[in-house]
C-alpha cells in the first residue's frame, strides 16, 4: 500500500490490469442473464462525458478528472451482482484506491458517485462528480447496447434501447443546459413509451443537472418533453 496523497489519474487506472479484469468480466456476467452491454465501450463513453460535462461548465480540471475516474469505474461492482452494483463497486474501489495511496478526500468523492450512480437504489448527486456520472450514465442509450435477437424476449429496457438509433449528450456553458438528445425508431417504441418507461432516469439527470446549476432538456425526435 502506498501512503495516501498519490495523484491517481485516470491512465493509471485503465493500465490496472485486476480493474481491468473486473469490469471484463462483470459484464460478461450479467450478459448471462441477458442484461444490456456494459462493456468497454459503455465506461470510455461515460468516462469521457462525465470528464466533458465538468470540464466544459468550468469546474477545476482535477474535478473533471475524478468524474472521469467515477465514470470509467462506475459498473465495476457488475462482477459481484447486477441488483446493487453500485453499492459493491463503490466497496471494491475504495480498496483499489487506497491502496494506489489516493486522498482520502478523492477517494470519498469517487466512491459516493459510483455508490449513487443506480436509479433503482435511489442515487442521489451527492456531489458534482455523482451529478456528471448520472448524466453521463443515463444518456448512453442506443440499439448497440442490446444482446438479445429475438425480439419477443425483449424486456421493456431492451426495447427503449433497441428503439434508439442516435443519441447525444450537449453541454452548454453560457446558457447552464443540458440536453439529451435522441432518435427513436417508433416501429419499436413511441416516444412516450420512452418517457414512461424510462421517467426515473430522466427525472435523475434533471436533479443532477440541477446540482450542477444547470437546466435539464430531453429532446426526442426533435419534439421537447423536458
Amino acid at each position: 500500500m502506498k501512503q495516501p496523497g498519490a495523484i491517481v489519474t485516470l491512465e493509471a487506472i485503465k493500465r490496472n490490469s485486476i480493474l481491468g479484469a473486473y469490469m471484463n468480466q462483470g459484464n460478461a456476467f450479467i450478459g448471462h442473464i441477458g442484461a444490456i452491454e456494459h462493456n468497454q465501450r459503455h465506461a470510455e463513453l461515460v468516462s469521457f462525458l462525465s470528464y466533458d460535462i465538468l470540464n466544459t461548465l468550468g469546474y477545476p480540471q482535477r474535478d473533471a478528472e475524478l468524474a472521469a475516474i467515477a465514470g470509467y469505474l462506475h459498473d465495476i461492482g457488475n462482477v459481484v451482482n447486477r441488483y446493487g452494483h453500485g453499492m459493491s463497486g463503490a466497496i471494491m474501489v475504495f480498496e483499489m484506491l487506497v491502496d494506489l495511496g489516493m486522498d482520502g478526500e478523492e477517494i470519498a468523492t469517487i466512491i459516493a458517485a459510483i455508490g449513487n450512480h443506480e436509479e433503482h437504489a435511489q442515487g442521489q448527486s451527492v456531489n458534482t462528480v455523482a451529478a456528471a456520472v448520472i448524466l453521463a450514465d443515463k444518456s448512453d442509450v442506443h440499439q448497440t447496447r442490446v444482446r438479445k435477437t429475438a425480439q419477443a424476449s425483449f424486456t421493456t429496457r431492451d426495447r427503449v434501447n433497441f428503439a434508439a438509433t442516435e443519441s447525444a449528450l450537449l453541454v452548454d456553458a453560457d446558457k447552464r443546459v443540458i440536453t439529451l438528445r435522441l432518435k427513436i425508431d417508433t416501429r419499436y417504441c413511441s416516444v412516450m413509451e420512452y418517457f414512461e418507461i424510462f421517467l426515473t432516469k430522466m427525472l435523475m439527470c434533471k436533479r443532477a443537472a440541477e446540482f450542477l446549476q444547470c437546466k435539464f432538456e430531453l429532446i426526442i425526435n426533435d419534439v421537447k418533453l423536458l
